[in-house]
Parts: structure tokens; sequence; C-alpha cells
């Protein structure tokens, strides 16, 4: 294929037959899953440059997209204190900086700040930075912390007196970022360390400030690797919990007494296949979210401390509700703060707990986010919450839960003459092929015209039963003041519709998900906001699995996809348990090892799939140090679609050689992948200049 008179680079080709269930499989690109091997790196980098040079005459274009985004952002900025403790915590951006700083302030606003950790020093000289979570001591004085300069997640846990500003010598690798927990001596620690071949945390230690690291007390394991471990202080400070999980199928918890943590583990309620719960302590008593007794959408149960893991002692406090999904709870002296689900939206829900008066908080826009922020305390009416929505910017609020008032705390600055009523936003809801309502959140300039001229990036994701939910993006305004319309379609693998939405979306169902996001495409182009000509698809990670799906299915519908860190070799990837992530999958996506699953998969498994036909323009986006997917799988799929494709259109891999999953580390760094996003979508729509 040639490209504006420059020749892609073609991968060798060097067939590596598999053969399971006496079906055998030829796969020419095998070879790039080395990224130790030479070659390997040279055809990365020779993809590099011909996607530098495919996109050469729009260089200065993409730079000037890169500025424009970066000039909506507020350089110097900080998030709203919460207090914990005796101390206020926040964090900032300094003028021209790429990481955070977080501080704190003692008892009020008006103390001297005091800086724990500014992750501009500490990136100095890397290419790649990431503060993995902290942890403040009881006594405030000593904070322990994660970073990554690598990108494999794979974090390095260390300890700093924030008194002296002294960094303890010990040092701690391959800790799990976000997963440690303080005893309440300020010298007892608890972390987990990832096993280094599949990446899943599946150790937990116990550690002594000052001592070598190396006479830490193994305290559990997790032997099952289809689990998903991680620990962390309860609320009420009292227990330390050990939480492992295998997703819609188990949970358990261990607990440890905060005050006697030389004490083995006590496991709460025993694993079963089926039974999900999860637990918040308040005072004498457990809260419980579980699905006990088929409930689905979970129902909130509460118990008396010491009659502890019992279900049968269990009483109903929010029974199940078959239309609302009962997605999380905040514990209070006087109330209870319940995040729910109706009709794909977020509700809160505000309870007296000694009197049951309810009411919901009123957001006023048809399609929004809404989320339960950091509430440390539990002696406070005061709720703190973040909203937003496809037009207005990331709030925090204050809400006074007695008095039923709210303040807003901050708005997200956007700067450039940012005027949220310059957009609209609507929902509407496409009918699948199985007759299904799916909603789509819409949002455009108000000045775009929706009679099927308009070019439309499409989004989604629809795995894991994760929800993406109507929020607001700065950098999309890119898109929308040059006329494009966006779209989050709210197919079936997430949750935004209850847990059965999940439970239709995953496994044996995994094609509904698919399924659904081109029955959305074409109701968007039958209700005008697009046409065929102007229609743009993007996904990331899982959902560039669903990139590969929809163009092997419907590929005539797309002008152009954005296929980011694509999950696409499918088979190939959960056949192989030595991949990082693998075997925590397979009630995901099943397991190929059984015939049943291999065939289901393999129906569907973008790379397995590629046939020789038109496919849309194509920009495909990696990193090498990728730990959820693999880079190779985008660099085999690439090679192959290129092998195969019958048309002229192009088809782009970039591989971000210092990065992993989640792309480039600062602020203004991750900027420069969206522009190059965005300068191909809108250079295939004739709206760049």
């Amino acid at each position: 294929m040639t490209t504006n008179g420059l020749v892609a680079p073609l991968a060798k080709k060097k067939p590596f037959p598999m053969t399971i269930h006496n079906h055998t499989r030829i796969d020419d690109y095998y070879w790039l899953n080395n990224r130790e091997n030479p070659e390997v790196i040279d055809y990365l980098n020779a993809e590099n440059t011909y996607t530098e040079k495919v996109m050469a005459p729009i260089a200065s274009q993409k730079e000037s997209l890169f500025e424009e985004m970066k000039a909506r952002i507020k350089e110097k900025d900080e998030s709203v204190p919460y207090k914990d403790g005796s101390y206020f915590y926040y964090s900032k951006y300094v003028e021209g900086g790429e990481y955070p700083v977080y501080c704190r302030k003692h008892k009020t606003l008006d103390a001297p700040e005091e800086i724990m950790l500014d992750g501009n020093e500490m990136a100095k000289g890397k290419t790649y930075f990431q503060i993995g979570g902290f942890e403040v001591s009881d006594n405030e004085d000593i904070l322990a912390y994660g970073e990554d300069t690598i990108s494999r997640r794979n974090y390095v846990l260390k300890f700093k007196n924030l008194k002296t500003g002294q960094i303890y010598p010990e040092s701690i690798e391959n800790t799990e970022g976000g997963s440690y927990a303080w005893a309440d001596d300020n010298k007892t620690f608890f972390y987990v360390i990832r096993d280094q071949q599949t990446l899943l945390g599946n150790k937990v230690y116990r550690h002594i400030l000052g001592t070598d690291p190396k006479s830490d007390v193994l305290v559990f394991e997790e032997k099952n690797n289809q689990y998903y471990m991680g620990i962390g202080r309860m609320k009420s400070k009292k227990y330390i919990a050990i939480f492992s999980e295998q997703n819609g199928i188990a949970t358990e918890y261990q607990l440890i007494k905060a005050s006697q943590p030389n004490e083995n583990p006590k496991t709460f309620l025993k694993r079963k296949n089926g039974l999900e719960y999860y637990i918040e302590h308040f005072e004498n008593k457990f809260f419980i979210r579980t699905n006990l007794a088929n409930s689905y959408n979970y129902q909130l149960m509460e118990v008396e401390e010491s009659m502890g893991g019992n279900p049968k002692n269990w009483k109903t406090k929010i029974p199940h509700r078959p239309d609302v999904y009962l997605e999380g709870l905040e514990i209070f002296k006087n109330h209870l703060v319940l995040q729910e689900r109706k009709e794909g939206l977020i509700q809160l829900r505000i309870i007296h707990q000694k009197t049951n008066e309810e009411h919901f908080l009123d957001f006023g826009e048809p399609t929004y986010d809404a989320y339960i922020g950091t509430n440390s305390e539990f002696d406070t009416e005061i709720l703190r919450f973040g909203y937003n929505s496809m037009t207005t910017p990331n709030s925090t609020y204050d809400y006074d839960m007695a008095n039923k008032t709210k303040i807003l705390k901050k708005e997200q600055e956007v700067l450039g003459g940012f005027d949220k009523t310059n957009y609209k936003t609507e929902r509407i809801y496409a009918i699948s092929r199985d007759g299904v309502k799916v909603p789509i959140s819409i949002v455009y300039h108000r000045n775009t015209k929706l009679d099927g001229t308009s070019p439309l990036l499409q989004y989604a994701y629809g795995s894991y039963g994760a929800s993406m939910d109507a929020s607001f993006s700065s950098t999309r305004l890119s898109l929308l003041d040059r006329g494009f319309v966006y779209a989050i379609c709210h197919i079936r693998g997430g949750q935004e519709m209850g847990r059965q939405w999940y439970e239709e979306g995953k496994m044996f169902k995994k094609i509904n998900t698919f399924n659904d996001f081109v029955d959305c495409s074409k109701i968007l182009i039958e209700k005008k906001y697009t046409s065929k000509d102007n229609l743009f698809a993007m996904g990331g990670s899982a959902g560039g699995l669903l990139m590969g799906a929809i163009i092997n299915q419907a590929p005539e519908l797309y002008k152009g996809v954005i296929a980011a860190v694509p999950f696409v070799d499918v088979v190939t990837t959960m056949l192989d348990e030595s991949i990082p992530l693998t075997t925590g999958e397979f009630e995901e996506w099943g397991n190929p090892k059984n015939q049943k699953s291999y065939d289901y998969m393999l129906s569907y498994s973008p790379y397995d799939n590629v046939s020789k036909k038109k496919y849309p323009n194509m920009l495909v986006t990696t990193g090498l140090h990728d730990s959820q997917v693999q880079y190779w799988e985008p660099a085999k799929w690439v090679s192959k679609l290129r092998d195969y494709k019958t048309d002229n259109n192009i088809l782009l891999l970039h591989t971000d050689m210092t990065s992993g999953h989640g792309g480039a580390s600062g602020r203004f760094s991750a900027l420069k992948n969206t522009a190059l996003m965005y300068t191909f979508l809108l250079d295939l729509s004739q709206k760049l200049n």
C-alpha cells in the first residue's frame, strides 16, 4: 500500500501454527511478541517513521491543535482540599508543571502549606513518571507512597518523614500502587506484591518501618490467579481489609484489626461462586452491599459487628430493585448516601439513619456524570460530591444533608473563552437488532447542523461492567468547535442500565456489545446526526476490541476508526497464561481451552477475522511497555490488515516507545497523543483548517 507516494512497512511473514481442539490457526506475525528482539523494535520504529511521514503535511496543524488544547488548561491550578484527621489535603499544578504536587495544611486552610510530594522534582531525568497513591500514618508524620518510572504499573514503595523531609532507606519494588495500609502503631505497614508473570497482586506483606524489607512477613497469599486483590484501611480506621474479587463471580474479605497488626487475617465470609459482597464498617456494625438471594442489582444489608459474616444474621436495609442498580455507598453518623443507577443515570440518594427520611439530589440535565467524592469523616452533615456533564466542566460540591443546600466549591476553569451555553447535549435511544433500547449521550456546538452533513465521533467501551458516563472533556472542544458531533454509546457490557446490562455483554453474549455499537451507528445516521461518509469511531483497550469487531462486521459504515491500545488478538492471548492478566479475564471472555468458549471467541476475535475486503481509514496506537494489552496485539493486527485489505485507505500504527497502557504520564505530554488522533480525524473530515 502507498499513501501520498509513501510505501508502508511490511512485517515479515513467519508462519507459526497453533493447534487446539483439532483446529489449526496459522499466525504469520506471532514473532512480533518479543520486545527484546531488535528486528521487532526496528519494525515498530519503521511504523512510527511511516506515520510521521504520512502526517508530515499536517504536522503544523497537529502542533497548533496541541497548543490549542494546552491553552484551555489552567496551568496553575489546585484541587478542593478535603479534611482527614487534623489536616486538609489537596493537590496542585504549578505553571509549566507536568505532574501534580501533593500538599496539606494543618487544621486550617490559612495555615502554611506543607509539600508532601513534588511530582515535577521527582520526575526530573525520567521519561515516564507516575505516583501510585499514598497513605499517611495515624500520627500524621509518615507518608508511604509508590512511584513507577517504567509504565508497567510496578510501583516502588517508599517512606517519607513529613516532619523532617527524610526519605527512609528502605524501598520495596513491584508493589500494587495504592494497595497500602498503615496499622495504628505508626510503624506497621501492609502492602501488596505483584506476580511478575501475571502482573496480578497476589501477596500481602507486613513491613516494620526502619527494618530490612527482606524480613517482611507474608500475611496473605491469593493462590487463585483468576482473582484480583487489593488492601486498604476502612473509613472507620478499625480494620485493614484485604479484598479478593473474581469480577462478576465472587468476592472475599480478610480483616485485620489495625490495633492488632501481628494477628492473622480473619475471613469475613468465605468466597462462593455466585456470591458477591462489599463491606463497610461503622461503629458496631457492618453495612453490606451484596447480590445475596439473587439480588443481581444488589441490596444493602447490615449486621452487628460481633455477628459478622454469617448471612443468616444479615438484615435487609435497602431491598433489591430490578430497575435500580446499587453502585456504592458512603456512611455518615446521621446519614447514608447511596450511589444508584436508574435508566442509565446516576442518582445520589440521601437517607437519614434514624428517621429513614430520604431525598435525591437534582442535577437538572438530561445526561451527566455524578459521583461521591472524598469523605473521610463520619461526624459531619457535609457530603462532598462531584458533578459534570458533556457541557458542564468538572465541578466539586459540598452538600449539607440536613439543610438540603449545596455550595459549589470549584468548577474546572476552561480557558480560551469557553461558554457552556454554546453547546447542546441530548440523550436518545437506539433499538438494537434484538429489540433492546440502548442509550446514547450526544453533544455538539449549537451552530452545528444536524442534517446529515456533520462529522460525528462515536465512542464506547462496553466491557468489565465499566460505565461510560456523559462526562466533560476540554480537549473534545477542539472537535465540537470545528463542527463535530460527539456521541457516547452506552452499550451492553457496561453497567449503565444495571447489572444485567453487563451480563448481557460478556462471555457467550459478547456479540451484543458489537451489535449495539453498529446499531447505534445506524440510528445516528438515520436521525441525520451524520452520514456514512462522515462517521468516525473510537475505542481503547477493550474498546479497541470493539473497534476491531465493528470494522469486521460493518466497515462500510465508517469513514475512519481510532483504536487505542486495542485488545484484538483475543484467542491467542487468552490461551497464553504467561501473559499478564490473562487468567483474571476468563470470566469476562471465556477460557478458550474449553472448546465452546474457543469457538465463540474465535467467531469475533478481530485479528482472526481479518478478511480480504475494504476497511476504513485507521489509526492504531500502543505503548511498548503496556502491561494491560501487550504491544504486539495491535502490531500484529496492523500487519495482517496491511496484507488483507483491498482499499487504499490510510492505516497507521503509532507506538509510544517509552510508555504503557495509559500513554504519556505528564498532563501536557498526554495531549500530544490526543492531538495526533484529532488531527487524523479532522483531516479526514476536511475540518482541519
